[in-house]
């Protein structure tokens, strides 16, 4: 089952009963006006493979539950009002092959959880609030087709080896003090 009601102008929350839909494969909800937070409940849409909830209102933290989801592929949570850290079990979701979580006010660290993963088609996690390093880990990841960090805190060296060799300095610009690798040497 697929719910396509993206660019409607539908405002509201999402029903904390929404997750109790097990049957939907595809929810594209994006350029809406949805509002409140995503229920901890949509991790339970077992059968859920494409989630776009982007460019909404949506505030609050990303559920951990969201992580767990066995065949999430697709998860587009970019332009909305979220907040607080990354959780570490979406980052090493093994089905998750597209992440965007940019323009939004998320903190703290980039989870270190790469190690676990095979691949990622598009990771972009620009424009938020993100500190610390570009994890090691990252390297690990077999492949990434597209990978924006640019626009957040982020310090040190950016590590070498794929996917770093062939991703282009915007993909970390604006960034407090990053170097290396595409951008100007460490000192």
């Amino acid at each position: 089952m697929h719910l396509e009601l993206g660019n409607n102008q539908i405002s509201g929350s999402i029903p904390t009963d929404f997750g109790n839909l097990r049957k939907l494969s595809r929810a594209l909800l994006g350029r809406n006006r949805i509002s409140g937070v995503i229920p901890a409940s949509v991790g339970h849409m077992t059968r859920l493979a494409d989630l776009d909830l982007s460019e909404n209102r949506i505030s609050g933290e990303i559920p951990a539950s969201l992580g767990f989801m066995p065949v999430l592929s697709s998860l587009y949570l970019d332009s909305n009002r979220l907040t607080g850290h990354i959780p570490a079990a979406l980052l090493a979701s093994r089905g998750l092959s597209i992440l965007n979580l940019s323009r939004n006010a998320i903190e703290g660290e980039i989870p270190d959880v790469f190690g676990y993963r095979s691949y990622y088609t598009a990771l972009d996690l620009s424009n938020n609030q993100l500190r610390g390093s570009v994890p090691k880990t990252l390297v690990t990841a077999a492949y990434v087709g597209h990978l924006d960090l640019s626009h957040n805190h982020l310090c040190g060296a950016i590590p070498a080896g794929s996917p770093f060799d062939h991703l282009e300095a915007a993909s970390f610009a604006n960034n407090d003090c990053l170097c290396g690798g595409p951008l100007p040497a460490c000192r």
